[in-house]
């Protein structure tokens, strides 16, 4: 059957006055030995805070005697700020506004100075009762080193820079069948960070230094033939031993400067990692190819169709052309003007408007 009173309450209302005296002393001493086990300050919540008013302001002034858990005065604190609605007072100095938080933690972000700085800057703009203390921990609390910002900043950083100018390069393999058998062959390529353009250099199943040195030479002369502002000033590379020093050379004496990721992080030349992916998911993973020649005409279709058909979400979800006609209201819209187009046996679809 289901207990309709506690235990306690049955004992405590079958005792004699000199039997209740005795349960207190026991009760109180058992409370202080568990109260020495614990911090000397013990935090409460609201809701428990309330709970005890409730029952301490029914004791009188008895409470002083019981109350182990806050000091008697805290107590009665509590029961002011009860009766009186108060929230309870906030310890501490009380926060900065948060729209000077925000303007520190905007300042950090987009220019990466140090608490000084962003104090001289606070003073500029008529903020002065804030102290460095205080905005080195606005800094830490949302993760920020309060120290400025050294060296050349983060690899983000260096790529949103020279994005312009900035290249990437890498291979890629695919297996080539001939009729000495099947053949690895190695593709080396370079792509344009910012329009994400992609040049094949070349491709062979021995890209030794000789062969390396002529790629050099052949992209300096593609390179040249750049617009100005594309021209590369930096090249993106793994440490793959094939990009010789032979080969690097070559380049540089064109004023540009490689950029060796470290090792086993392909993660920063992701430009080039996704072009791969995408090359052999979408392309060369449907074929088996025979021959050098083969291979070959599988790429040229493939870049005129990356190049000039396929939208590209980092880019808007455009062609890399960005060339689009211009919109027209849908009731202007008919169906059979839209035709189907495809390269490499239907492999690659794309839409287009059949031509007036």
């Amino acid at each position: 059957m289901k207990r309709l009173l506690h235990p306690l309450l049955l004992l405590l209302a079958r005792a004699t006055e000199k039997e209740l005296v005795l349960y207190i002393e026991y009760l109180k001493k058992e409370n202080r030995t568990l109260r020495s086990k614990l911090p000397k300050r013990i935090t409460v919540t609201r809701a428990e805070r309330a709970e005890l008013v409730k029952l301490g302001v029914r004791l009188g002034s008895a409470i002083k005697e019981l109350i182990t858990i806050v000091h008697p005065r805290t107590f009665a604190r509590w029961v002011r700020e009860h009766k009186t609605k108060k929230k309870p007072r906030k310890r501490g100095r009380p926060r900065k506004p948060e729209e000077i938080r925000k303007l520190i933690i905007d300042m950090a972000k987009e220019t990466g100075w140090g608490y000084r700085r962003i104090l001289g800057e606070l003073k500029k703009l008529r903020i002065h009762n804030i102290s460095r203390s205080t905005i080195a921990r606005i800094l830490q609390e949302h993760g920020f080193d309060p120290g400025p910002k050294r060296g050349e900043g983060t690899w983000h950083e260096f790529v949103q820079r020279h994005i312009k100018t900035l290249w990437a390069s890498d291979f890629f393999t695919t297996k080539v069948w001939t009729l000495r058998g099947p053949v690895i062959y190695y593709v080396l390529f370079f792509l344009h960070v910012d329009t994400r353009r992609v040049h094949i250099a070349g491709m062979t199943p021995n890209p030794d230094g000789k062969w390396m040195a002529q790629q050099a030479r052949n992209m300096s002369m593609v390179f040249g033939d750049e617009p100005e502002e594309y021209r590369p000033t930096h090249i993106v590379r793994d440490r793959d031993s094939k990009f010789s020093e032979q080969f690097c050379s070559i380049l540089e004496s064109d004023n540009i400067e490689f950029r060796p990721i470290p090792p086993r992080s392909p993660n920063m030349n992701p430009f080039a990692e996704v072009w791969v992916q995408r090359t052999k998911h979408e392309v060369l993973n449907h074929f088996m190819v025979f021959g050098e020649k083969h291979l070959r005409h599988i790429l040229k279709e493939w870049l005129a169709y990356y190049h000039t058909a396929r939208p590209h979400q980092g880019l808007g979800n455009v062609p890399i052309t960005g060339v689009l006609p211009p919109p027209e209201p849908l009731e202007s819209f008919r169906l059979e003007d839209v035709e189907r187009q495809s390269r490499l046996g239907g492999l690659l679809k794309h839409y287009a408007r059949k031509a007036a």
